[in-house]
């Protein structure tokens, strides 16, 4: 280890649209909310992430929650600065009397734009980032189930997160074809909340919206072992007064049929546009799903008989791409071709 090793620390950031995740010393050390909370009259930052996302939709006008990014990418730049140093501040890198410098790795959307990028870089380095590298999601998450990306083999990954969901041809450490949508955990959750207030007259938050996805979400009608019904709380939208309903999980699954439907549409459109014998690769090897959104119910049969291919859901589907993030920072000689500055 150099002297200047010690004044550095590295680490590895999944920037989700929901979720951000840090991995420093082989280890996740942040697992948070992407959300902020800041006073309105002094700007002060209250909260980041767990404690910011407990006080959302709950505040008085003083207070206002922010979450930067939207659809993958930053779109409160100033939020976003003040959050990644928030939950930098939550690592214990050892090092108490200088602030290290910091090596970062961050995992970007596979068709962010050149100004998205940016805004991504300029995020890091006002946050005490001295080197900054950038890696595609769908990379990352290959990386992080254990694909080894540099052979000449086709692996098609579908890494569903909060805001899109990115879909990959993958050979010889590049991407050969790929399709990003914005449809992900985020619209499965305003799907939930329309559907509410349509059938049920029942107006339900954001929060409440996504503990139904996790409690109870569903990609198909009917499943071998379904979840219980799930008790819902929100405002009655013809008296105005709180009430209780009980919903079940194949009505989560008619609620988001139609996004899954598009879903669908783009995995196919993949298939459609890889190489053929690349696709002779994906039939014998299969679908693999990351992200939060591969943990919905049933989604991982459905792909499998709309593509008639095996679909794989990772081994924790959350964390796949922060590892593979943190996989490239450990070997960054390793992974040059797949890392942007």
């Amino acid at each position: 280890m150099g002297f200047l090793d010690f004044f550095t620390a590295d680490i590895a950031i999944d920037l989700g649209t929901a979720n951000t995740l840090i991995i420093h010393k082989d280890k996740v050390v942040v697992d948070e909310p992407s959300i902020i909370a800041l006073e309105r009259s002094t700007g002060k930052v209250l909260a980041v992430g767990r404690e910011a996302m407990q006080m959302h939709e709950k505040t008085h006008e003083n207070i206002k929650t922010i979450r930067p990014l939207k659809e993958g990418v930053i779109a409160d730049f100033h939020a976003a600065e003040m959050m990644i140093r928030g939950m930098i501040k939550m690592i214990d890198t050892g090092k108490k009397l200088f602030p290290p410098s910091l090596r970062m790795v961050i995992c970007i959307p596979g068709a962010i734009t050149e100004v998205e990028k940016r805004a991504v870089r300029d995020s890091a380095e006002h946050a005490n980032a001295k080197e900054v590298y950038m890696i595609y999601e769908p990379i990352a998450a290959a990386i992080g189930i254990g694909i080894d990306i540099e052979q000449p083999i086709g692996n098609m990954i579908v890494d569903i997160g909060g805001g899109t969901t990115d879909i990959a041809v993958i050979a010889l450490s590049g991407i050969v074809c790929d399709q990003s949508i914005r449809i992900a955990g985020d619209t499965f959750s305003r799907d939930i909340l329309d559907y509410m207030r349509r059938q049920h007259n029942l107006l339900i938050g954001e929060r409440t919206a996504e503990r139904v996805k996790i409690e109870v979400g569903s990609a198909l009608t009917e499943l071998d072992d379904g979840p219980d019904d799930y008790e819902i709380r929100g405002r009655d939208l013809m008296t105005g007064i709180p009430k209780t309903i009980k919903i079940s999980y194949s009505e989560v699954a008619f609620a988001l049929d139609k996004s899954i439907s598009k879903l669908e549409e783009a995995v196919l459109k993949a298939l459609e546009l890889s190489p053929p014998e690349l696709s002779a690769d994906i039939y014998e090897r299969g679908i693999y799903l990351t992200g939060g959104g591969a943990l919905l119910r049933g989604l991982n049969k459905r792909l499998a008989l709309k593509t008639k291919l095996a679909v794989h859901v990772s081994e924790d589907p959350l964390r796949a791409v922060v590892r593979g993030t943190g996989q490239a920072l450990k070997n960054i000689k390793q992974f040059q071709k797949v890392l942007m500055t």
